[in-house]
């Protein structure tokens, strides 16, 4: 049942990714939804989904990216191994600490990226750290968005569920 909900996660955040792709095309927004389905799995389910996640996003992301396919694969396999041990060795149940890690995650992800590019392509490109920060920043608040409505909406379900039979039932 786990690796069904991971698939329906990293499907979910590709297809969100791609609907968003239009904002972060000529560089003016960056925006990692995949890397904070990752995390989200990794938190949530542990090292091991965090991997299967890692795997099947980065991959996924790369295929529809185009270029050089593994390379995100593998570093949000590597990102999604190291929230995953993160998350089980230490207390992360509230919002600042799955942000805190989050936006480490981010970090990691895209130096990841840079050395293994530039390892492969044995160039001396560099990395934009304002658009490293801009896609932290991002990421941190979509990871803040989606980790509050995680946690709210099941008491709003609760709240629904317990109105609806109040009203439902007829009382004369």
């Amino acid at each position: 049942m786990r690796i069904v909900s991971v698939v329906a996660v990293m499907i979910a955040a590709v297809a969100l990714q791609m609907a968003f792709a239009r904002f972060t095309i000529g560089g003016r927004w960056s925006l990692d939804l995949v890397l904070v389905a990752v995390a989200f799995v990794a938190l949530k389910w542990g090292p091991s989904a965090g991997v299967i996640g890692g795997t099947i996003g980065g991959l996924t992301q790369d295929a529809l990216a185009g270029g050089t396919i593994g390379v995100g694969g593998l570093s949000k396999t590597i990102v999604g191994f190291g929230v995953g041990v993160i998350g089980s060795q230490f207390v992360v149940a509230r919002s600042a600490p799955r942000v805190l890690v989050v936006v480490g995650a981010t970090v990691v992800d895209r130096m990841l990226l840079w050395g293994i590019t530039n390892a492969i392509d044995l160039g001396g490109r560099g990395i934009s750290w304002v658009s490293v920060l801009t896609e932290v920043g991002l990421n941190a608040l979509v990871t803040l968005i989606v980790f509050q409505s995680i946690e709210i909406m099941p008491g709003m379900m609760r709240r629904r569920s317990s109105r609806r039979s109040a009203f439902g039932a007829r009382k004369w």
